[in-house]
């Protein structure tokens, strides 16, 4: 795991070398144990491609130093992520003849394409994003893995191309436009992130999740080469035992790829299911009790920590944990936000960040159950999703309107999971659906907000799938939004700002060929979700842990804004000082504040995403331009 930057532009034009090692060492916090930067021109002298690395050694401690170029000079590398199935590659790859001077999955990667081209793109099985340059075509690819579980970010400006892991440091190159994006920020208000591949930044963009760019001659073309199996595969397996049976065969074997290390490891442990099914599985391949990490909560509704211990005791692991107070969240909060480059879409961003710092105190990677909920329908919505036909065919659209929508308003906060079940049956329209779901704002807050009754969306749903059941969009919804544009961003910026690598089984691309081959019964079956999932682990996990009702990753926010965050509140979104003002109806503002402070509504949610729009923009600082037509003054 690691950082990598580089540009592609004309000669003429390009930044010194001062420039390049200095944004290069601006993402040292993702690769904390070496540097490298290499720079070459195309043969006319007309442009130079320039590439930047920062390393966190994982494997190959001493041999994996990058930028790294082949043999015979012809294709050189920057690369993050990991693959996990270089042993086998590289084993194939000899028996090509090919030669290997170190014990890198880098140099499997250089050797693959100098074997199959882009091809190569379709035998990896890891994480990954990564700048390649081909001497003898003299062109540039830039890949990024099937789920989009490394980032990529791009910068075109006058001529120049260029890319970098994060965010920051394309802001920091001169000639980057850093105006805010408006259609972008509509967005965030509506999805409670930004779906790719737009940011905040008009200049800056996403490489899409299982894509490739190419640039040569100047000029840079994008491409999907894979896309998620849920919109390409048809269910075939019938019986539900042989799914479990291949389930856990499948899912033991990405564990295990995902344990290749020269470095400490553990992993991530809340004591639910998926976490807990990944430490099982660790606890059967690993020499020596398995470091787990857990944080919480002295409020006890919102901490899981005793079912990590129960785990942790269950799989006698090397267990840590810490209890997470409000001041250790308001001191990680701006850290926090920094390394997403964006407002922070869920609370848990920064216990994420925390835990991360606590893992990084005895090791460099950790495993996560990251991913299974979109994998295998582990959402309520899933299964909700089975019946929204039904829904609609039972109850007239006139009468939920006139009757049932008024009745779910009234009902308390506590009742939250069944208002937004009720309300996203009404929906006819499934994209509408999604976003009632998990959108952070009703209608009339977004019209009264903004002073527009209606706004600019970016659609997060460009490949979304036309056909197939509910279940099966509403999955492939979120292995192309809602997990690379909110989770797994999340996840990767909180872990690398401690300089710790995470890696994800549920998102092996393996696994998630053979779960798409599933019928929606086999995932949705199960009363709480994940069906095979919970029958591959019935004589694994003990049964106080495998028949929880999820609850996720919560943070006691809401009753810390009434409490020891009401002050910071008030600075933020209250005070002459604050930004969000400028472009939001003040007096809205100021009402969804003191609803939720004096406990007359509940609007942990919207604030949320407020606040976090208001540090982003004063810790940015993105230039407003001129706001929409339509928007008020």
């Amino acid at each position: 795991m690691c950082g990598i930057f580089g540009w592609m532009v004309e000669a003429r034009h390009a930044p010194d070398e001062t420039t390049l090692r200095r944004l290069t060492d601006s993402l040292v916090h993702r690769g904390p144990d070496g540097s490298g930067i290499w720079r070459t021109r195309t043969p006319d002298g007309g442009h130079e491609v320039a590439f930047g690395h920062r390393r966190l050694s994982i494997i190959d401690l001493g041999g994996g130093h990058q930028p790294m170029a082949s043999a015979d000079g012809r294709i050189t590398l920057t690369f993050n992520g990991e693959i996990y199935n270089y042993v086998e590659l590289r084993e194939e790859l000899r028996g090509r003849g090919h030669v290997f001077r170190t014990d890198s999955d880098t140099e499997v990667l250089i050797e693959a394409y100098s074997a199959w081209g882009e091809e190569c793109l379709d035998r990896l099985r890891g994480m990954f994003a990564f700048a390649l340059f081909d001497a003898e075509r003299q062109r540039v690819l830039l890949a990024r893995d099937a789920f989009g579980k490394k980032p990529l970010f791009l910068a075109e400006s006058h001529g120049r191309v260029a890319f970098s892991s994060e965010v920051a440091a394309l802001l920091d190159l001169p000639g980057t436009k850093r105006d805010l994006d408006w259609a972008a920020l509509d967005a965030f208000l509506i999805d409670r992130y930004v779906p790719g591949p737009a940011t905040l930044f008009q200049g800056i963009r996403k490489l899409p999740p299982g894509s490739l760019a190419v640039w040569q001659d100047g000029a840079l073309s994008v491409r999907r080469y894979f896309t998620p199996p849920f919109a390409t595969t048809r269910p075939d397996v019938t019986d539900f035992g042989e799914a479990v049976r291949l389930f856990s065969n499948t899912f033991d074997e990405a564990v295990r790829l995902r344990m290749r290390s020269d470095a400490p490891f553990g992993a991530f442990l809340s004591g639910g299911v998926d976490s807990s099914a990944v430490v099982a599985a660790m606890s059967r391949h690993a020499r020596e009790p398995v470091r787990t990490f857990a944080v919480g909560f002295a409020e006890a509704a919102y901490s899981e920590l005793d079912h990590a211990r129960t785990i942790a005791e269950h799989f006698r692991t090397d267990h840590t944990e810490r209890v997470i107070t409000p001041q250790d969240f308001l001191d990680a909060w701006p850290d926090a936000l920094r390394a997403l480059g964006a407002p922070l879409t869920n609370t848990s961003d920064v216990p994420i960040l925390l835990l991360s710092r606590l893992a990084r105190e005895s090791v460099k990677m950790v495993l996560t159950g990251e991913g299974a909920d979109e994998l295998m329908a582990g959402y309520p919505k899933h299964r909700a999703e089975r019946w929204t036909g039904l829904y609609a065919g039972v109850v007239p659209a006139a009468v939920h309107d006139r009757l049932v929508e008024p009745a779910i308003g009234a009902l308390p906060y506590g009742l939250r999971r069944i208002k937004v079940l009720a309300s996203a049956l009404s929906e006819r329209d499934q994209q509408a659906r999604m976003r009632r779901w998990f959108g952070g704002m009703d209608d009339g807050d977004r019209a009264a907000l903004t002073g527009r009754s209606s706004l600019e969306v970016i659609d997060p749903f460009p490949f979304s799938m036309r056909t197939g059941s509910n279940v099966r969009r509403a999955l492939f919804f979120d292995q192309t939004s809602w997990l690379p544009d909110n989770l797994l961003e999340r996840g990767d910026r909180m872990m690398m700002a401690a300089s710790v690598e995470g890696r994800m089984p549920f998102m092996d691309v393996e696994l998630a060929r053979l779960v798409a081959r599933f019928p929606d019964r086999f995932l949705t079956g199960h009363a709480k979700g994940k069906a095979v999932l919970r029958a591959a682990m019935a004589e694994v996990l003990p049964p106080a842990i495998l028949n929880r009702k999820k609850v996720g990753f919560r943070v006691p926010f809401d009753a810390w804004l009434r409490g020891p965050f009401r002050d910071r509140l008030g600075d933020l979104l209250g005070s002459e000082a604050s930004e969000t003002r400028r472009i939001l109806d003040p007096s809205v503002l100021d009402r969804l504040t003191r609803e939720h402070v004096e406990g007359r509504r509940n609007h942990e949610k919207v604030l949320w995403s407020l606040v976090n729009l208001e540090l982003f923009l004063r810790t940015f600082k993105p230039g407003l331009g001129a706001r929409p037509a339509t928007a008020a003054a």
